[in-house]
């Protein structure tokens, strides 16, 4: 039997701005919302996980407000996880959305924390964190202990804070080939690397200049003493050559009480990427247990 999935595409006003989404309709389950992660990096990765409304429901992405078709250019004030939150409780409410589970991937996952322990909403089935943190101050000192692992020159070059040499992009780019993802090539799934409007000033205002310098309005995200105020079940999904290690995605696994914790071999940040067939099947397992 084929299962017929309809994409529908649409705007929310939000703040005398749009928000774009995008939903995967296979059906009436509990639906999943996805998270993306920057902030300003877009939902294009995540259609990727288009595969997973084949378990009968909706998959809900859209492109958080900064970046994508929801871009804002010229509000700085806006770069912050209030923001962000208001519009996942608006788009929640405009989607007319009675439950759901909710996946966040790097900054989307954080979100996906916040969420859950500021608002305590019954409307949170499980929630999926997908290389992600629950504190920016172990994040940074985990950078900083995997840049040592770097060539000397390298470690200068990101130590040096010289954002615009040559030598900093090149070793900054060769980090995150490491640890985040690329380089690309004609097997790498389209939507990875499809032109978009990032939210470069978004990133930057709401984290900071870069993955290891947490400066911006996020930087004091600290949940992890608050962990256990989690009461849904919890997936945490993370590679063994992330820039979310093992003792991050630990960190979380120890704090929060429902949770499970998969480790997955040879993977970096976009472990749905570096091994969709796997991420893609712990994904439904997980659904099925938790519908």
């Amino acid at each position: 039997m084929v299962i017929e999935m309809e994409i529908i595409e649409g705007y929310m006003p939000f703040k005398g701005f749009k928000t774009y989404y995008r939903i995967v309709d296979g059906g009436d389950k509990t639906p999943l919302i996805c998270l993306h992660g920057g902030p300003g990096s877009t939902h294009n990765y995540f259609e990727v996980l288009d595969c997973i409304a084949k378990t009968g429901r909706k998959v809900i992405m859209y492109d958080q407000l900064g970046c994508g078709n929801s871009f804002v250019e010229g509000h700085d004030e806006l770069w912050n996880q209030e923001t962000w939150m208001e519009e996942l409780v608006a788009l929640m409410e405009y989607l007319n959305i009675e439950s759901c589970h909710l996946l966040g991937q790097s900054w989307g996952g954080m979100l996906a924390i916040a969420y859950a322990i500021e608002k305590k909403n019954a409307k949170l089935k499980s929630l999926i964190l997908s290389s992600t943190l629950s504190s920016a101050s172990l994040w940074a000192k985990e950078q900083h202990r995997m840049i040592g692992f770097m060539s000397d020159d390298e470690q200068q070059a990101i130590l040096s804070e010289d954002y615009d040499s040559i030598a900093y992009q090149a070793a900054n780019e060769h980090y995150m080939q490491l640890h985040c993802a690329g380089p690309f090539d004609k097997d790498t799934p389209e939507c990875v690397t499809r032109e978009k409007k990032a939210g470069r000033r978004s990133y930057l205002i709401g984290w900071g200049p870069n993955e290891y310098t947490p400066l911006g309005t996020l930087k004091d995200f600290e949940y992890t003493n608050r962990l256990h105020e989690i009461d849904v079940p919890a997936l945490i999904i993370s590679g063994t050559n992330d820039l979310c290690t093992p003792l991050v995605a630990k960190t979380m696994y120890d704090g929060i009480k429902n949770s499970k914790w998969h480790l997955m071999p040879a993977c970096r940040h976009m472990c749905f990427v570096d091994d969709h067939d796997t991420y893609c099947q712990n994904l439904k397992d997980w659904l099925a247990s938790v519908e």
